[in-house]
């Protein structure tokens, strides 16, 4: 379901956070789809389940899934305009940040276009 990068600087429990998000973003996940159980995500990760916890707990804080005792974890309903709004809020303040830093709009699209490569490989798996 998921491919982790573990040489990232990005740490892994917010790489899951991201990935459930975009899954959601691009309609592979909808409303009430079940996740993987955390152990079970944590194994075909390679990752401690106590991270895949942590995101899931991040995620459910923000009300991206909802859990049901003894049944799992599932994709909440979505405002899609909300949603979509608030990770463009979020890209915008990461934009702004990068110029803040001296980065240049070359180089924010040389890594837009690395990420959606990335992404396009991961659809893939």
């Amino acid at each position: 379901m998921l491919s982790i990068d573990l040489t990232s600087r990005v740490p892994i429990y917010e790489q899951i956070y991201q990935k459930i998000v975009m899954l959601i973003l691009n309609g592979t996940l909808a409303e009430n789809d079940q996740l993987p159980s955390v152990r079970s995500l944590a194994k075909s990760t390679g990752v401690n389940p106590n991270t895949v916890a942590k995101a899931y707990q991040e995620l459910e804080r923000n009300g991206v899934i909802y859990s049901v005792p003894g049944r799992g974890s599932f994709i909440s309903a979505q405002n899609y305009d909300k949603f979509r709004k608030k990770v463009l809020a979020d890209f915008d303040s990461a934009v702004n940040e990068a110029f803040d830093k001296g980065l240049s709009p070359d180089d924010l699209k040389a890594r837009i276009d690395s990420l959606h490569l990335s992404y396009r490989k991961d659809d893939r798996s």
